[in-house]
């Protein structure tokens, strides 16, 4: 069994599309014809922050993997970093704490680990949130992970916009969603996941 677990916040849950699918519902469609073996997992919590993503998302997976003895079992996990640490006052220094011990369990439990950074939010928080992004590639770079830019892509987006300002909470609608998905099938997803990459 291949393992792909999707871990993080309201954004990962897909909160706010009225199509239900979310990016990690899409992502999981474009993927699943190339490998039907593949088993995605959705551990998401809306509203936590990487300090309380950190806390608990190992003991999750584990419940929902076989022996890792098994032949052929891979384990996979995209660590997408929302907005909940600028909304709620959690320092970088923090941030970057959390992020570092998410990642270094993951490589100590045999997960093949990547990280995704923040979407852009409201215009107010934006400049908050993309230091956080920042500090999000930094922290892939020094683990050597892939890493997914959620930000820079979107921050003059035109479509993306029009979600910010029509949507709910700085929430992506499907279009949003749809542009987050597009970004991590045009990342490292298909290389990571060791497949052939298709277009998407």
């Amino acid at each position: 069994m291949k393992d792909v677990f999707f871990v993080g916040d309201e954004l990962v849950a897909g909160v706010g599309d009225p199509k239900a699918l979310g990016w990690t519902g899409r992502v999981a469609a474009r993927t699943l014809p190339l490998a039907p073996d593949l088993s995605f997992h959705l551990l998401a919590v809306p509203g936590e922050t990487t300090g309380e993503m950190t806390s608990r998302w190992d003991e999750e997976a584990l419940r929902r993997v076989g022996p890792s003895s098994d032949e052929g079992a891979s384990r996979h996990v995209l660590f997408a970093i929302g907005r909940n640490d600028v909304l709620r006052g959690v320092s970088s220094t923090m941030t970057r704490l959390n992020i570092a011990n998410a990642l270094d369990r993951a490589h100590a439990l045999g997960f093949s680990a990547m990280l995704a950074g923040p979407p852009p939010g409201l215009e107010d928080q934006n400049l908050r949130i993309a230091e956080l992004a920042a500090l999000c590639e930094e922290a892939a770079e020094r683990r050597a992970v892939p890493y997914i830019d959620m930000y820079s892509p979107l921050a003059r987006h035109d479509q993306w916009l029009t979600d910010m300002s029509t949507g709910r909470d700085g929430l992506p609608q499907q279009a949003g969603y749809g542009l987050m998905a597009w970004l991590v099938l045009h990342s490292a997803w298909y290389d990571w996941l060791g497949l052939e990459r298709t277009e998407a």
